[in-house]
């Protein structure tokens, strides 16, 4: 069976023709991008690649949105499309349509990757557990927590919102940074700490603890000067976000009553070898009583270069199963 694959964010949308098969691991034809403010909504994008595939596409789709699926109307954060549910396979021409969270998505993806599409960051060898709950997480735009479920050969997805829990400083330095983020915030969540636009402020926070003064840049070169180590600030702000994963990441676990621990996204990707050194595991692992446990858990790094798409489709398979 084929279907069209779709991961919309705020600036692209995605598409891919997938193929399922016995094994319940898709295959994506070629993934095409289409800029959001290109096109006038979803169905103008879909007409596109419509055309772009030779003008006949399969007729069911699952389509993976950055943000909540539910209410009536699906309005996006970053751009000015909107999705009413109950029209949309009719407005598309499909028989069967499934709508799930993207990040959702990418978990429903690290079920169906295979063992070298899982880099190992920390933790026992070998493949990860065949049963349990696997804590996915990614920072990015925000940061994107879910839990996958294998039992009794089923790859069950859930849903979360775990980037809105509340963030627990844990030294002095968090503290201040705490502090000067609830003058601006009130509440502040963990994904004003971990996440991609994070890295400003914990930079800006240490150089107003230093005294000193730091280059005004955007986001994008912030984040490079850092993984560069061209600015030793930018540098340390970034190990500083590193270590606050750590923490984050060991408490959904935790909560979560995981066995393993994958994390996802191309800010992830980038930063690996940060992801492998002891600023991150020594903050995974200093749960007290629960220490010597939280050794014991496998953290991979998904690799797979259109995770979403192949996750929609995933996530299709698994629904009709």
């Amino acid at each position: 069976m084929k279907l069209v694959a779709v991961d919309l964010g705020g600036t692209n949308a995605r598409f891919a023709i997938a193929e399922l098969h016995a094994d319940r691991r898709p295959t994506l034809g070629t993934p095409r991008k289409y800029r959001t403010a290109d096109h006038a909504g979803l169905a103008d994008a879909w007409a596109a690649f419509a055309r772009d595939e030779g003008g006949s596409l399969p007729d069911a789709a699952c389509i993976a949105i950055a943000g909540p699926v539910e209410g009536e109307l699906i309005r996006f954060t970053n751009n000015s499309w909107t999705i009413r549910p109950s029209t949309l396979a009719e407005e598309l021409g499909l028989r069967s349509l499934t709508l799930i969270n993207d990040f959702a998505a990418m978990a429903a993806a690290v079920g169906v990757l295979t063992e070298e599409e899982l880099v190992p960051l920390g933790g026992p060898d070998g493949p990860l557990p065949e049963t349990g709950v696997t804590t996915v997480i990614g920072p990015g735009t925000g940061l994107g927590v879910a839990q996958l479920v294998r039992r009794h050969g089923r790859r069950i997805v859930l849903p979360t919102e775990g980037g809105h829990l509340d963030f627990a400083a844990l030294d002095g330095f968090e503290e201040r940074l705490l502090a000067r983020l609830r003058e601006r915030h009130r509440r502040v969540s963990i994904e004003r700490i971990v996440s991609g636009p994070a890295l400003s402020d914990i930079h800006e926070t240490l150089a107003m603890v230093g005294g000193v003064a730091i280059i005004p840049r955007d986001d994008a070169s912030l984040w490079q000067a850092a993984i560069d180590g061209e600015d030793a600030l930018a540098a340390l702000a970034l190990d500083r976000l590193v270590m606050s994963f750590g923490a984050v990441a060991g408490d959904l676990a935790l909560a979560h009553g995981a066995n393993a621990v994958v994390v996802t996204g191309g800010l992830a990707n980038r930063i690996e070898a940060r992801l492998k050194g002891p600023l991150f595991h020594d903050r995974f692992r200093a749960k007290g009583r629960f220490e010597a446990r939280m050794g014991h858990f496998p953290i991979r790094l998904a690799r797979h270069p259109e995770a979403g798409l192949l996750g929609a489709a995933a996530a299709y398979q698994e629904e009709q199963a």
